[in-house]
């Protein structure tokens, strides 16, 4: 039996290679040729630990003072004497350069359709079915090339990775933008696009507590190919929580997709929040912090994933700070919205 490892990087960079089954993770490594710092290979220098993100693994032997119990609690692990025993993804805090393994691929996308999924938001459908296989983790993002310019914009996946090799983008209409002016005057089915990819650290981790998923924007197409990878799964064993905040009512996407997770994700819950008064909404107002439950989240563990703008992404940083609640595990990607 063969399993699929991803290794995930500080610097954003994500590399894939097959494990055999009950191998040891670090020979697996070395074999594929990403050579990760080590020194002992025998479980006491500490010098190949990492973290085990997602997957089931067992270990022959661990120093204590390599790691201690509550770095076993938390799952780091010792490449070394790691056996890797199904499908997994393991963080190392250190740059992919330190190791002699490829960068992020260089892929190759044909246009198949253009879904205008809002007033000011469509998705970029690519095919790939010509080109290699691309993996990445539900969360992660991909450059894309501007085709007819040199300029490249990152985007992220909007749905999970799969065999038939096909992506999406959700990305925002600017009225003056390089990629918007482009998929507004002069897209058409065919065109190439060339993508640089897998790329970032926030993405889905092994699921062990209530999930808290909080989405400003677009910064809602990370969870659309998180939920695409729960829905796969049939779930996770926890509850759920989406919130998605947006400015005015024609922003909001993808709501037909977003309450078709309920039927496939147990647990799953789904808050739509519109910042501005202004509009005719007869549903949750104000800023996603305003309809979040301190309370309920005191209660017990939580994994919180936030994905917009910098200044909502602060706020809810800020709100948790304020309301003491650090028994959450927080990860969190800001994005900069380009005007150009």
């Amino acid at each position: 039996m063969t399993h699929k490892v991803a290794f995930s990087f500080a610097d954003g960079k994500t590399l894939f290679f097959p494990v055999q089954d009950n191998e040891i993770l670090l020979d697996a490594a070395l074999r594929n040729g990403i050579n990760i710092p080590l020194d002992c290979r025998e479980g006491v220098c500490g010098t190949c630990a990492g973290r085990c993100e997602s997957g089931l693994y067992e270990m022959d032997y661990v120093d204590e003072e390599a790691l201690s119990p509550q770095d076993l609690a938390q799952r780091r692990i010792l490449s070394c004497q790691t056996r890797v025993k199904s499908d997994a993804s393991f963080y190392f805090d250190f740059d992919v350069s330190r190791c002699s393994a490829a960068q992020a691929v260089q892929w190759r996308g044909v246009v198949s359709h253009v879904e205008q999924v809002s007033p000011t938001t469509a998705i970029l459908h690519l095919d790939g079915s010509d080109s290699q296989q691309l993996d990445f983790l539900p969360g992660q993002y991909a450059r894309l090339h501007v085709p007819g310019t040199d300029a490249r914009r990152s985007y992220s996946f909007a749905n999970r990775p799969g065999a038939d090799n096909k992506l999406q983008f959700l990305i925002r209409l600017l009225p003056h933008g390089v990629m918007s002016d482009y998929i507004r005057e002069r897209c058409q089915v065919g065109d190439v696009i060339h993508l640089e990819a897998p790329l970032g650290t926030f993405y889905l981790r092994h699921v062990e507590r209530p999930l808290v998923l909080v989405a400003g924007g677009t910064g809602l197409s990370a969870f659309l190919g998180m939920l695409d990878e729960l829905a796969e799964r049939g779930g996770c064993g926890q509850p759920v929580q989406l919130y998605y905040g947006v400015r005015q009512v024609a922003d909001l996407c993808e709501l037909s997709r977003i309450q078709a997770y309920a039927e496939r994700i147990p647990g799953f819950s789904f808050t739509p929040v519109i910042s501005d008064e202004a509009q005719n909404w007869q549903g949750k107002r104000g800023y996603v912090i305003e309809h979040m439950d301190a309370e309920a989240l005191r209660a017990q563990a939580f994994d919180m994933y936030l994905c917009g703008p910098p200044p909502m992404v602060d706020s809810v940083k800020h709100w948790l700070e304020e309301n003491g609640l650090d028994n959450g595990h927080l990860y969190y990607e800001k994005f900069t919205q380009s005007n150009s």
